[in-house]
């Protein structure tokens, strides 16, 4: 396929069977749930309806979403209600974005018991930022804040990271006065790296001595108690790279900022280019050539394997909220947090460009009550439902991609 748009769904389509074929016995059911989705989403597999315009007549099929989250198509409605609901939470002062990463050392680990090593991950992290921002030596304060889990990098590699994004500052510890960050610092990163890489590696060790951390394939010679004390001597020599970014702008901003950073999968369809041959082609940014733009190409067996490698596992929350901003008692702190912000006479920051990655793979929404050619008004004509997904596709998993 060139010269138009090629999405995931047709990848799998086209060579689903073959990756199955050669990768079903370490493929979940899970992950077949997720190919199973994507091949079906937007078809008539889904079910649908069909709709008319009241103005130039045209009749156009509307099939129905699959509505999973790792569903390049199926991020829109989801990313609009997060939106409306963050919203209102927003505070009048600049936001910082801090980035905890796991080393690639560990990135092995992660990809055999991700439920386990991606919650050490999250845990870390909190406690890391609630810790030092606490600590009168830097900031002094009682923080919140949000923190979104992504496991990919630019060529589809695994590359487990958390993203933090902080509010400039927080309660005094009594709840008397709000206390700003700088303007353009908020914690030390050096002081935030070391901390973290101490409570990771803490959590894993007790996770490994409560049997929650067995290791086999490629991480096998650490079985045994001493082979896992050696990896995470290994990984303790080793900086671990946190970083935080500039502050972005005001809350409109930090809406649409934290709306496109969070509803995001491993890759955007806007980002393939080419798939013939049975080969996949699509952009990438390489960080290490100052964000230049390049294409990459994989096979497309290869292409499936690295999209299911990001595939979290059933129930597991990635977007989670921390600190003063816990969902616990969200909105008696954020209320609290205004009067303190009023009463220090601190005022919201002018608006600012947004940050060239929060705009990058957002498709454009679809207005799906107007009509495409006249901007009419579309009404129902008639509705067909889902047809029902039989069991043996379990036994014949070659029967997703009938999407008729």
């Amino acid at each position: 396929m060139t010269g138009e748009l090629i999405e995931v769904a047709d990848i799998v389509r086209q060579y689903g069977e073959a990756f199955l074929a050669r990768y079903a016995w370490r493929t979940s059911w899970h992950q077949r749930r997720v190919l199973i989705d994507i091949a079906r989403c937007r078809t008539a597999a889904q079910g649908g309806h069909t709709l008319v315009c009241t103005d130039c007549g045209l009749v156009q099929n509307a099939y129905n979403s699959c509505r999973n989250r790792h569903c390049p198509k199926c991020l829109g409605s989801a990313r609009r209600r997060w939106t409306q609901a963050r919203e209102v939470e927003l505070l009048p002062v600049p936001y910082f974005h801090v980035v905890f990463t796991l080393p690639h050392l560990l990135a092995p680990l992660a990809a055999s018991h991700p439920r386990v090593v991606y919650g050490i991950l999250f845990k870390a992290a909190a406690q890391t930022l609630l810790e030092v921002a606490a600590d009168p030596r830097h900031l002094g304060a009682r923080i919140g804040f949000l923190a979104v889990l992504h496991t990919w990098g630019q060529k589809l590699n695994h590359h487990p990271h958390l993203h933090c994004v902080v509010p400039g500052g927080g309660l005094s510890p009594h709840g008397a006065r709000w206390i700003p960050a700088r303007e353009r610092f908020f914690l030390p990163v050096r002081v935030l790296s070391r901390l973290f890489r101490s409570k990771c590696l803490a959590m894993l060790w007790r996770a490994f001595a409560a049997s929650q951390l067995p290791c086999t394939g490629q991480m096998a010679r650490h079985r045994t108690p001493l082979g896992f004390k050696r990896l995470l001597a290994h990984a303790r020599r080793q900086e671990w790279v946190v970083y935080a970014k500039r502050p972005f702008g005001g809350p409109t901003q930090v809406v649409r900022y934290l709306a496109r950073y969070t509803h995001r999968v491993a890759i955007a369809n806007q980002r393939i280019v080419r798939l013939a041959d049975g080969r996949v082609t699509f952009r990438y940014k390489d960080y290490a050539d100052g964000h230049a733009t390049k294409l990459l190409t994989l096979p497309a067996v290869e292409f499936i394997r690295r999209f299911l490698v990001h595939v979290l596992p059933p129930g597991f929350i990635r977007i989670r909220h921390y600190g003063i901003l816990a969902n616990h008692d969200r909105t008696g702190h954020i209320a609290l947090c205004r009067q303190r912000i009023a009463e220090a006479g601190i005022q919201a920051p002018p608006p600012e460009d947004l940050p060239e990655e929060a705009a990058a793979d957002t498709p454009e929404p679809v207005d799906p009550d107007h009509c495409p050619a006249c901007r009419g008004d579309m009404t129902l004509l008639r509705t067909y439902p889902r047809p029902f997904l039989q069991p043996q596709i379990r036994a014949q998993p070659a029967l997703i991609w009938n999407t008729s």
